[in-house]
């Protein structure tokens, strides 16, 4: 099976008549440059990779503190509380401190006591008195006594205390790292801007966690953005210095960070305005100029269709909505099937992906593939991993699956059914004005969807595979369930004379249990559809409710998006391999005296701000990303647009309405390879 084609998802209408025109999108990842907008609505960008000072100081004055302090007081008030044999061990740590570095899992234990509020009142004293020690609880000599354990500082050895007892979530560490550090009143967050190149958020935040040894799920993001494009949003995580983090960036290679600040939240999934998006699009040509510059002077007039691009259904050759389709009918059999099965050879980018899958299905050996498996196979993983110790039991199979990740293909299905009512709706009634039986938003509310999900519909399309990162688990994603109702009514004769709503304010819903579906014959889109793939929208057909409509809120969303903060312009180059919008490191590295160049064809010591200008400034014109030697060609030119979308919105469906073609990955890498010199 092919991959999917817009019109297999209901892709099918324009808002303008113009003719459309050749253009390439995603020639260079550097073509398409995404800068999340905050919940404040300003656009995030990198702008320095230094600690501010204000911070440095404050963390070289926490961790000097100890070497500098007189705590004969804190001494004699711990005498009021604990043993004398507890106060000499106390005193005796504290001078071992001062006097010299201590390792990373030096400690005391104090007295063993049976008397819980004693213990509390102990903690308490070093929380209030001596914050830069941490305690935690160990076994006494016996069953009745627990002892308190103090050191300077969390250890990282893998060895372990005879008197430690491993307790859940502390891994081989020797001692609890809970609150291990001291964290002054400025926030146990760190928030820092992720500027990436040809990375996608998960892998980028992977590589992050990996290198500061700490998991993935210790990150937060309002929203995943694309692979191939370079992109800059806001991350927090939990507990980690900001010179920790600034360190890596000597190591990293298409990874910075900077903007460091301490905050006392983390941010969730879906807080976010949007996100701003500045696009190249080469090799453009029309039978006239005019064609071009009509056509993008109508994108910003009367935007797009607000479809759900292709990204949304996955760009491997098994749709996620008919999975999805296949869960809301009961089928589980054909859904695990579609998840396990061998992908179109063809299309599949990762062969060692392609491989583990034609082993599992001639072979069966569920042992032999879980040991294969690469580790983004979540989906696959859970499956099997459910197989073998309940053989055959597809539904509790497809549970052991994130809920997340299962749910996305509900969601897709979701989507399916919208942008083919979007469609009939623009087919029946047109696109200029609402009519009688139509939903409209009547509150002025910039968005309405409240679906989870939309915050991972990225513009990437780059991968065969279901990813789904341990960040993306039950307790990551935020509850959106809630819709106001109240925010939705149905158009009336009287709405329609008085003129009250425009076309921008058209929505349709996305099927769920508390959605109303417009009174006009549009709602017989969703139920025609629906039928023919044997899935009734109010009623379960199987004993899983979560796999059924009626156990789903649902959700509104525009049909109509105009673009915001709308620019255009009309470039002219002859080598295609250098970059026609300036990037976050670009502003960088002018300010440091240094030819901007892509930190993916730089090596790690080139990527810091001790970066040396090269002898030969005109050997980083090659560009590592085409593999060719950058040479002239012809004038070519290029059409660069800039504007912002809302959260949830794709950036390719804006490009659609301004080219009247394809926007699947394999139509325009084939147009790229034409434009590429020596193609005709």
């Amino acid at each position: 099976m092919p991959s999917v084609e817009e019109s297999d998802v209901g892709i099918l209408c324009y808002v303008s008549d113009l003719p459309g025109f050749r253009g390439v999108l995603k020639q260079r990842y550097s073509d398409f440059i995404l800068n999340e907008v905050d919940l404040d609505g300003q656009v995030v960008h990198l702008t320095s990779l230094d600690v501010p000072l204000e911070i440095a100081g404050q963390e070289i004055e926490e961790r000097s503190d100890p070497l500098n302090a007189d705590y004969s007081l804190d001494i004699e008030s711990f005498r009021g509380l604990a043993s004398d044999s507890d106060v000499e061990k106390l005193k005796g740590f504290l001078d071992q401190i001062v006097a010299e570095p201590l390792s990373n899992d030096s400690c005391i234990v104090l007295s063993p006591s049976s008397d819980k509020a004693y213990r509390t009142a102990i903690h308490n004293f070093f929380k209030e008195r001596l914050k830069f020690l941490v305690t935690d609880t160990v076994d006494g000599p016996d069953s009745l006594s627990k002892c308190v354990r103090v050191w300077l500082k969390s250890g990282n050895s893998s060895g372990r205390k005879r008197d430690s007892r491993k307790r859940k979530g502390r891994g081989d560490k020797p001692f609890d790292c809970r609150g291990s550090d001291i964290w002054p009143e400025h926030g146990k967050f760190l928030r820092f801007h992720l500027y990436k190149e040809n990375k996608d958020t998960m892998e980028a935040l992977g590589l992050l966690g990996k290198m500061l040894g700490i998991q993935s799920r210790s990150f937060g993001f309002a929203g995943t953005k694309d692979k191939r494009a370079i992109s800059t949003q806001k991350v927090t995580v939990f507990k980690q210095r900001a010179n920790k983090l600034a360190d890596l960036n000597e190591r990293l290679i298409g990874i910075k960070v900077g903007n460091f600040c301490y905050v006392h939240d983390g941010l969730a999934l879906g807080q976010l305005q949007g996100n701003q998006f500045t696009i190249t699009l080469r090799s453009i040509s029309a039978e006239t100029t005019d064609i071009i510059g009509a056509s993008a002077v109508a994108l910003g007039k009367t935007g797009f269709i607000n479809y759900f691009g292709l990204q949304r259904f996955g760009s491997g050759s098994i749709p996620t909505h008919l999975i999805g389709a296949a869960l809301l009918r009961g089928d589980w059999r054909t859904a695990v099937n579609m998840i396990l099965d061998p992908r179109d050879v063809i299309l599949t980018q990762k062969d060692a992906t392609s491989k583990v899958r034609k082993y599992y299905k001639e072979t069966g050996d569920i042992g032999g593939t879980l040991r294969q498996l690469p580790y983004h196979m979540v989906a696959e993983r859970a499956i099997l991993s459910c197989f073998k110790k309940s053989p055959g039991n597809y539904l509790q199979a497809l549970l052991g699956i994130p809920r997340t990740l299962r749910m996305m293909f509900v969601h897709s299905y979701q989507s399916f059914l919208w942008n083919h009512a979007a469609s009939m709706r623009v087919k029946k009634y047109g696109v200029h004005k609402v009519v009688v039986g139509d939903l409209v938003c009547c509150n002025g509310q910039e968005t309405l969807e409240e679906n989870t999900f939309s915050h991972f519909g990225c513009e990437d399309g780059s991968s065969n595979d279901i990813r789904i990162d341990s960040l993306l688990d039950d307790a990551a994603a935020p509850n959106h369930s809630k819709v106001n109702d109240a925010t939705v009514k149905v158009v009336s004769e009287d709405d329609i004379v008085a003129a009250r709503y425009t076309i921008y304010d058209l929505v349709l819903p996305l099927p769920g249990s508390r959605i109303a579906y417009p009174s006009n014959d549009i709602q017989e889109v969703y139920h025609a559809l629906a039928e023919n793939d044997n899935i009734k929208l109010k009623e379960c057909a199987h004993k899983s409710k979560e796999f059924s409509f009626t156990n789903i809120t649902g959700a509104y969303r525009r049909v109509f998006q105009k673009p915001k903060d709308y620019k255009w312009e009309l470039l002219s180059y002859t080598d295609s391999n250098i970059p026609l919008a300036e990037t976050d490191w670009d502003v960088i590295s002018k300010s440091h005296g240094i030819k901007p160049q892509s930190l993916s064809t730089l090596n790690p010591d080139q990527c810091n701000n001790k970066i040396q200008l090269p002898e030969d400034m005109d050997s980083l014109s090659e560009s590592k990303e085409s593999g060719v030697a950058s040479e002239l060609q012809e004038s070519s030119q290029a059409l660069k647009l800039t504007f912002t979308l809302p959260s949830s919105c794709y950036a390719t469906m804006a490009i659609r309405e301004l080219l009247k073609s394809s926007t699947s990955v394999a139509f325009h890498k084939a147009l790229s390879s034409q434009s590429l010199p020596g193609k005709t």
